[in-house]
This record gives C-alpha cells, structure tokens and sequence, in this order.
C-alpha cells in the first residue's frame, strides 16, 4: 500500500470518530475532524480541499485556523453534558477499568475545552 492511500484511509476512520462526536457529546469532535485534515492535505488534496468546505466539517477547521474559539455558553452546555453521559455510562456498565476509562476521556474532553479559546 502507497502512503496515500494509508493516509486517505485514516482521514476516513478519523472523520467517522469525528462526524460519531458531532452526535455523542462524549467524544470530541474537533480534533478528530482536525486530524482528519491533516492526513487527506498530505494523501488526497482533493478529499482535504472537499473537507475543509463541507458545510458540516468545515467550520471545525475554519475556526481551529483562524483562532476564532468558541462561546461560553456552548464551552459550559459542553462540558456539562460530557460529565453526564458519562456519569450514566459509568452507572450502567459499573466495571472499574470502564469507569476509569470514562473519568480519563472526561478529564481530557474537559481540559480540551477549557483550553480552547472562548469568544467574548
């Protein structure tokens, strides 16, 4: 396999990640959507070109260049609701190795917002 279709490949697996975390508010979007990015400009420009004017994805990347941040509003609703679906996870599936799991991705989802710029 050719570089290029490796990296196309991933930059569908990691948009896929990324269009799963538009919809579960567990799973970040942004940096999936970013990393995706990143893997079709150096494999398929054509695919990098589509991503970065897609009206759902390209704003991610839009933002994510210009700086931009995002609302305050929209930082808190996220995080709030980040801890709860994995609060109710955490009580459903009650394994400790999953709850660990789940506390680390909501510490990392948190720290990514909280670093994210936020727009005044």
């Amino acid at each position: 396999m050719t570089k290029n279709v490796i990296l196309t490949a991933l930059g569908f697996i990691l948009l896929a990640v990324g269009a799963v975390g538009v919809a579960l508010p567990v799973l970040p979007t942004t940096p999936f959507v970013l990393l995706a990015a990143i893997c079709f400009s150096a494999g398929n420009k054509k695919l990098a070109a589509w991503l970065e004017k897609n009206r759902v994805f390209g704003p991610y990347i839009e933002n994510y260049r210009a700086g931009t941040g995002i609302d305050l509003r929209l930082k808190i609703a996220s995080i709030v609701f980040v801890w709860l679906g994995l609060t109710v996870s955490m009580l459903i599936v009650q394994t400790l190795w999953v709850v660990l799991l789940l506390v680390a991705v909501g510490i990392a989802v948190t720290i990514h917002l909280l670093m994210i710029k936020t727009k005044r």
